[in-house]
């Protein structure tokens, strides 16, 4: 195997590498919930890292005394207690090396496109494309061109 071939297969495995750690931490996040109870406990509330309630609760009959318009208020800020914990978490998260200086913060939708990021064939040159498929010698095929 030439050195161009170990170097460009050196290449390839580093960037699969990678994609499967970005692949990880997007999992990682995707399993993080917080939960924030409100000061007098009428209100306790779960989210996602994507900001997703999942959980709603009423540990006391604190709730009742109040009016709607309190109560409304009260699971809004306890909802953005619960997010905040979570970002917190998110950040804390040992992350390894960020993609492109992207933040864990700025993965927490879960939803990101990985082949958008790091498409599993990656973007090259016709020159590297046809050395990859043909060889050294299909690469001096193109020189000519």
């Amino acid at each position: 195997m030439s050195g161009y071939e170990q170097e460009i297969e050196r290449l390839l495995a580093e960037y699969n590498k990678e994609r499967e750690e970005a692949e990880e931490n997007r999992r990682r996040i995707n399993a993080l919930t917080a939960t924030a109870t409100s000061r007098r406990r009428e209100v306790k509330v779960t989210v996602s890292a994507r900001g997703e309630v999942t959980e709603v609760d009423f540990p006391t009959g604190a709730f009742r005394r109040m009016t709607p318009k309190e109560l409304g208020e009260l699971i809004r800020s306890t909802i953005s207690e619960a997010r905040a914990q979570a970002l917190q978490q998110v950040d804390e998260l040992p992350m390894g090396k960020m993609l492109f200086g992207l933040k864990p913060s700025e993965l927490l939708t879960g939803n990101v496109d990985m082949n958008s990021i790091l498409p599993s064939d990656p973007h090259t040159s016709d020159l590297v494309r046809d050395y990859l498929e043909h060889g050294f010698a299909g690469s001096d095929r193109l020189m000519e061109d």
